[in-house]
């Protein structure tokens, strides 16, 4: 008897800690369904949706890197704020409104910084490093939220297109990423009272991939660094920045957060969130 499921797909997919994630769930919650993982290359993507397209059982999938923009012209509707952000985290499947496509990577981005962001700053800045699908999702969290935004790319022409599409307000800067590798003397004024972010929204750091070149000279004093890479969790920009004194959120924060989001879409239940230190122990075995 086959039982509904949903998947994340990517390119490469073996690293995807989400099946354990939604598995996790699914076990806790007792229900009959199935998350998995499919690799699917650039050149199968449209073929991979419309197969699934016929499949009863198919509730939808997470789509990652390198797919979040690729698979918006192979949908039916494209819901908030994902055509805000221009990029899909998420497909759900059926409906009278056919396959549609929305993002849940602001919501999981922005959960860990809820307290913060209730509080009131004088004056908030976010650096963030990459100008990739889940890069737009947290430039339109945070333009959302007060921040000034220094986007920073290996091409700053994108970085700067991401910006005037995504930030078309306030004064956000956008440089070059070998900018922050070299040590600078710049001196901090007092951000009592400011709220600054240092993002690696990059896969740069991530296993297989090239490190990230980041000197944390860079960081003003109280400066949170949080890196979405979760591959592995802890990440020497994250271990650099401890050692400078810094707060740090690692990815699976980010990752949890989203899939929480996603798995009520898919499943029709809220995830047991209770269980989260149970879940990222699994995680990081």
């Amino acid at each position: 008897m086959t039982k509904p499921y949903a998947e994340v797909i990517g390119d490469p997919i073996a690293q995807s800690k989400s099946p354990k994630i939604h598995g996790f769930w699914l076990a806790k919650l007792g229900i009959e369904a199935q998350y998995r993982a499919c690799h699917v290359r650039p050149e199968e993507l449209a073929e991979y949706l419309s197969r699934r397209r016929g499949d009863a059982e198919w509730r939808g999938c997470n789509v990652t890197m390198p797919h979040k923009q690729a698979v918006m012209p192979l949908l039916d509707r494209i819901d908030p704020p994902a055509d805000e952000i221009g990029a899909v985290n998420t497909v759900l499947a059926g409906g009278e409104g056919g396959v549609t496509g929305t993002n849940t990577d602001a919501a999981g981005f922005l959960e860990p910084l809820r307290r913060d962001l209730e509080r009131t700053h004088y004056f908030r800045m976010a650096r963030i490093l990459g100008t990739g699908g889940a890069a737009r999702a947290i430039v339109a969290a945070l333009a959302g939220h007060g921040f000034t935004l220094v986007v920073a790319g290996r091409d700053p022409g994108k970085a700067r297109a991401l910006l005037d599409e995504l930030a078309p307000e306030g004064e956000h800067h956008a440089i070059d990423l070998a900018h922050f590798a070299d040590p600078t003397d710049f001196p901090f004024d007092d951000r009592e009272g400011c709220l600054d972010l240092v993002v690696n929204a990059s896969s740069l750091g991530m296993a297989g991939q090239p490190p990230l070149a980041f000197d944390w000279s860079h960081a003003p004093p109280g400066a949170i660094a949080y890196d979405i890479v979760t591959a592995p969790l802890d990440t020497p920009f994250l271990q650099g920045a401890r050692a400078k004194g810094h707060r740090t959120i690692d990815g699976l924060s980010m990752l949890i957060g989203q899939a929480a989001v996603a798995f009520e879409r898919f499943f029709g239940a809220a995830p047991p969130r209770e269980h989260d230190g149970e879940l990222r122990a699994i995680l990081t075995q």
